[in-house]
């Protein structure tokens, strides 16, 4: 499972019109105890993740499938909102 935390919100003036109405959000990847791994990247979010909020993400073909209109131009989806990570102890 890949995890992240919302950072930020990007703003597309112009953008391909399957992603029309779909939040362009912006994610720092961590570990499973939230020790960011690699820089920041912008996943399409059809599910109303907001910032501060702890994702799941998915990339490549997958991604493109999560969406409400399949096989989008997109490399990144959030596919979750994650309550809660426990069992690293």
């Amino acid at each position: 499972m890949e995890l992240a935390r919302v950072i930020g919100n990007v703003v597309a003036t112009r953008k391909h019109e399957a992603l029309e109405g779909v939040k362009l959000l912006l994610i720092q990847p961590h570990d499973h105890d939230g020790v960011a791994q690699g820089g920041p990247i912008v996943a399409a979010d059809p599910i109303q993740a907001g910032v501060g909020d702890t994702v799941q993400w998915i990339t490549g073909r997958e991604a493109a499938l999560a969406l409400p209109q399949t096989f989008v131009p997109v490399d990144c989806a959030i596919v979750a909102i994650v309550d809660d990570v426990w069992g690293n102890e």
